[in-house]
């Protein structure tokens, strides 16, 4: 363990961040790069000796929290990246990106504000990286058989580099020009930095992973000869269908998917785009959705210069502190203020769009909203309160249905749904195509990236199992499994 007083000795201090004036005018990570060092050792002393560490309850991955705050205490780096890396394929994805279930788990959490398990989980890696710790783990021996993965988001590459370690063949399947999923170009540059997805490429490159860009299985390589010409196949291509808005109006330019907008300001940044085709530079900008997808769209158009941001959720305003309803050790729903927030711009609950408004060209220019309010269990709108804003693009972050239907991947292997729509499996995750395996969100539905990860790393074991009858590979999740919420 940690210190045993490091908890009653020491205050939680977070990542300091760049001031606002200066980050939006760039598209850097916001953090101040090296402040978490100085302060890391400390804050992990903070780890209790708490006896049942609920930590891991609330990481799927099963990460050991106590075991790496303990070395990073002691600023024994080597070890705390082993033990890192031993649940955990991309710490440095988790410890920039994830919600942090585990802290909202942490004892400490009961009654003080919790040990800051994904600043040390960041500090722990990007020291690694910066030793040279990170090494390819090749495989002793090729077992002969041969894996193909469709898509490259944490869910996919996460199965792939286990496979890879585990002796087969692995060759990744992605629709778009560029490694990395929803990692490349639905996470905003200043959340994340592309070169950490850089770098585990070719990491995973030198271990023997191939990739293969710019192919869409279902369009461009029919399922089925797919599934012929592998031993196995992992689908990983994620929920990516975005929930609409059908309201008047909603035909009008300027009205956008979330994932048609992001995309294209992290284009920008791969020296795809001098400009994005869709900008917020000078735009009253309406973003519709409270979760962390409408919170990159904020960001990203704070930094495009957008003349006014405005972010709508239909649900009240979230507490500041647990809810009775939403005990320790369950993860909370708060009133969460990320760095777009700090940035600027408006945010308004409960309300509802009931239509848009447009020019004589069909550009919208203005979005028409009333307040809403739960009435006996039902969302029910005011009377007398509906009103309108200005709004020259609109962004709908809502939100993914499930994976995609119209590639023809699902129809072209006769792939059986479940009730909600996603890619059904059994506890090896396998579909009832045999060989077929599914991880991610294309079989859990929309989720977190920890999620993603521990589903792609069970996922690998299955598929090691059905290709040599048995497996070691950790499989930290059943498909069964659930957050811990209530």
């Amino acid at each position: 363990m940690a210190d045993p007083k490091g908890f009653l000795n020491h205050g939680r201090e977070v990542a300091k961040t760049r001031p606002v004036g200066e980050r939006v005018r760039d598209w850097n990570e916001v953090y101040v790069p090296g402040s978490l060092l100085p302060i890391i050792s400390q804050q992990a002393s903070r780890c209790m000796d708490c006896g049942i560490p609920f930590c891991h309850n609330g990481c799927p991955l099963g990460n050991l929290i106590p075991e790496w705050n303990d070395y990073a205490y002691r600023e024994d780096w080597q070890a705390a990246q082993e033990r890192l890396h031993a649940t955990n394929n991309f710490p440095e994805f988790t410890g920039r990106l994830c919600p942090a279930p585990c802290e909202s788990a942490c004892v400490l959490g009961i009654n003080q504000p919790a040990v800051t398990i994904k600043n040390v989980e960041v500090s722990i890696i990007d020291k690694a990286w910066e030793t040279g710790d990170v090494a390819p783990q090749a495989p002793e021996r090729l077992s002969g058989k041969t894996v193909a993965v469709i898509g490259s988001g944490p869910a996919g590459l996460a199965a792939a580099q286990q496979l890879t370690r585990a002796g087969h063949t692995v060759a990744v399947y992605e629709r778009a020009d560029r490694i990395g999923g929803l990692l490349r170009y639905g996470i905003p540059e200043f959340k994340m930095e592309k070169r950490h997805i850089n770098r585990r490429i070719e990491q995973m490159r030198a271990e023997g992973t191939k990739f293969r860009t710019g192919v869409e299985i279902g369009r461009d390589i029919d399922a089925m000869k797919l599934r012929k010409r592998y031993d196995a196949v992992v689908i990983a291509a994620g929920a990516t269908i975005s929930r609409d808005l059908p309201v008047p109006g909603r035909d009008l330019n300027g009205i956008h998917f979330a994932m048609e907008y992001l995309p294209l300001a992290n284009k920008v940044q791969e020296g795809d785009f001098v400009a994005p085709p869709i900008t917020a530079e000078g735009k009253h900008v309406v973003v519709i959705g409270g979760g962390d997808t409408g919170a990159d769209c904020v960001g990203t158009a704070h930094r495009q210069g957008a003349a006014s941001v405005t972010q709508l959720e239909i649900m009240p305003k979230p507490g500041e502190d647990r809810a009775p309803h939403q005990p320790w050790p369950t993860f909370p729903m708060l009133y969460k203020v990320t760095s777009a927030h700090e940035e600027g711009g408006e945010r308004v609950y409960s309300v509802s769009t009931t239509h848009f408004e447009g020019d004589e060209d069909g550009n919208v220019q203005f979005l028409h909203l009333v307040e809403v309010e739960f009435v006996d269990g039902k969302l029910t709108q005011k009377p007398g309160t509906e009103r309108k804003i200005p709004a020259q693009l609109v962004t709908l972050a809502m939100g993914f249905t499930g994976t995609d239907r119209e590639n023809g991947l699902v129809d072209q292997f006769a792939l059986e749904l479940d009730e909600r729509g996603n890619i059904a499996r059994d506890a090896d995750f396998q579909t009832n195509v045999p060989g077929v395996f599914v991880a991610g969100d294309a079989g859990r539905g929309q989720s977190l990236i920890v999620w993603a990860i521990a589903e792609g790393r069970s996922a690998a074991r299955g598929v090691d199992r059905f290709l040599t009858g048995a497996s070691d590979l950790p499989a930290p999740i059943r498909p069964t499994d659930r957050a811990l919420t209530v």
